[in-house]
């Protein structure tokens, strides 16, 4: 059971790259481990470990155990961007994969971000950018304790 287990969450982090990356970034195709930084409409796919413009933090609130749903354990995020230059975000995508195990899939679970279909996560309409040294915070209800992978794919100035 366990190896089943271990093959399906491998197979899902295939299908998550392969659905995700080549991500397009303008005339480019930004590859796994960049992020497409557009300034002023100009494209450049970079290494995620050099995208010091914007950053992630990821804060638990709780964890519990709700009897009501067979004893699972559940525990509350806040993610954090923050916009560390003098210029506004005027947009952000952010990836996901198997780990964002949202309590529900009613998205009553996760608040203040929009979750596409293709589980990539953006600004919601009424917070259309992040201003200059501001952050802006979203979180959602996982099932279980292991925080959910994120990764900046594309971020707009």
């Amino acid at each position: 059971m366990r190896s089943i287990l271990i093959l399906l969450g491998l197979l899902l982090s295939i299908a998550f790259a392969s659905a995700t990356f080549p991500y397009q970034c303008g005339p480019q195709n930004c590859q796994f481990g960049q992020v497409c930084r557009i300034d002023n409409g100009v494209c450049n796919c970079i290494p995620i470990n050099d995208c010091h413009e914007v950053s992630l933090s990821t804060k638990v609130i709780g964890t519990w155990v709700d009897g009501s749903r067979g004893n699972k354990r559940y525990t509350q995020y806040d993610i954090t961007i923050t916009n560390n230059l003098n210029t506004n975000i005027k947009q952000i995508y952010i990836a996901t994969d198997y780990t964002l195990r949202l309590r529900d899939h009613l998205n009553t679970s996760i608040w203040n971000v929009n979750l596409l279909s293709n589980g990539i996560l953006t600004l919601p309409s009424y917070q259309p950018s992040i201003n200059a040294h501001a952050s802006f915070t979203f979180g959602f209800i996982l099932e279980g304790t292991q925080p959910a992978n994120l990764n900046v794919l594309s971020v707009s100035f």
